[in-house]
């Protein structure tokens, strides 16, 4: 299976607002359950680690009570 790019994620987000569980969700929902994903740092991540990459390269901001969603200014365009 062809790894996806994180950025995949990411514009999957804009516009919605997540906690991490819903976001373990839709990405299952869209992408697959056993889909791997890489950025520019990482490869062959599997949907937690994704998540957990992602957060730590503060891709993501606060929205309502304890959602957040992408701040989509710190999405790579390439």
């Amino acid at each position: 299976m062809e790894q996806k790019h994180a950025h995949e994620v990411l514009h999957m987000m804009n516009g919605n607002s997540y906690t991490e569980e819903s976001l373990a969700q839709s990405i299952k929902d869209n992408f697959g359950e056993d889909q791997r994903f890489y950025a520019c740092s990482a490869e062959g991540m599997d949907i937690p680690e994704l998540i957990e990459f992602l957060k730590m390269k503060g891709k993501f901001m606060p929205a309502k009570e304890e959602e957040f969603t992408v701040d989509i200014s710190k999405v790579c365009n390439h």
